[in-house]
């Protein structure tokens, strides 16, 4: 990670694009974010995925908008991209600055209480470690899958993910050990959503897809998957509103199926939910719905 002299959380937004700049030219691709820790919203040609499924998100970047677009996709190392007029609004109205770690091959392992932090001294091998506003941020040399929730308070930021930048920390940087890597396997799931949840009956007429179109259908799994995913708070309200919205727009039809529900539920578990939570709020929105 680079030293930037002490450059940290707290400075004015005029700072921010130096920051960037500095950051960039270590190897380490950055982000404005604005107030409330979240990167800027996407453009008017992507708001609500209207650009098409977002495909910059599948991969490790970057964003093809002009502006700073798709959250962590944004993050670049080309500083005439930093410094174009596209990007200039989003940085005078930044509140700090991100990096994108998986794009720097690190990954970061976000320790947010005392209970998480005891445990990584007594489980994990010491790196550079990083302040935060409430724990600490543990920075590992190689970049692995992201996965939030992976034990209570416990984060893993490095591919398709953004952190704050909050200084260069203290310590010496250590490989990514095995025993953080292990943190985002999870076990197979069992989960079998209910028959009902995917056995609809389509509505009244030619019997067939009022959508026309599968590529309608993959999109709206895809947008809620990706809500799901990029949720920062209220967990379970966003898996509930997302369940409704699925079945609202496509439980009628009968166009749903068995895989459809399982990757709406293994975002949510991906977030921390349990298998049994899920059902509750794909019953509960069955329910709301009339179904």
């Amino acid at each position: 990670m680079p030293h930037l002299h002490g450059v940290g959380e707290g400075q004015s937004a005029r700072t921010h694009l130096r920051i960037a700049l500095e950051l960039a030219a270590a190897g380490v691709p950055p982000l404005p974010l604005r107030h409330g820790k979240v990167p800027f919203g996407n453009c008017r040609t992507c708001t609500d995925g209207a650009c098409g499924g977002r495909p910059n998100m599948k991969t490790a970047g970057p964003c093809t908008c002009p502006g700073p677009c798709h959250a962590w996709a944004a993050a670049t190392t080309d500083p005439s991209i930093l410094t174009s007029p596209a990007w200039a609004p989003a940085w005078r109205q930044s509140a700090a600055v991100a990096y994108h770690p998986g794009g720097a091959e690190l990954t970061v392992v976000d320790l947010d209480n005392a209970e998480a932090i005891a445990w990584a001294r007594r489980t994990l091998p010491a790196t550079q470690t990083v302040a935060t506003t409430r724990g600490e941020h543990w920075i590992y040399q190689g970049a692995m899958r992201s996965a939030n929730g992976v034990r209570d308070g416990v984060d893993i930021k490095s591919t398709m993910a953004y952190a704050r930048w909050l200084g260069p920390g203290t310590g010496t940087m250590a490989e990514l050990p095995d025993a953080v890597r292990a943190l985002a396997v999870k076990e197979p799931s069992t989960l079998r959503p209910a028959p009902h949840a995917i056995t609809v009956s389509a509505p009244t007429g030619a019997g067939e897809c009022c959508h026309r179109t599968p590529a309608y259908l993959e999109r709206g799994i895809a947008m809620a998957e990706q809500r799901i995913t990029e949720a920062r708070s209220a967990i379970h309200a966003t898996v509930y509103r997302m369940f409704l919205a699925v079945l609202s727009t496509h439980g009628r039809c009968g166009c749903l199926t068995e895989a459809h529900v399982a990757r709406l539920f293994t975002a949510a578990q991906a977030k921390g939910e349990t298998a049994r939570h899920c059902t509750d709020a794909w019953t509960n929105a069955l329910a709301a719905l009339g179904m």
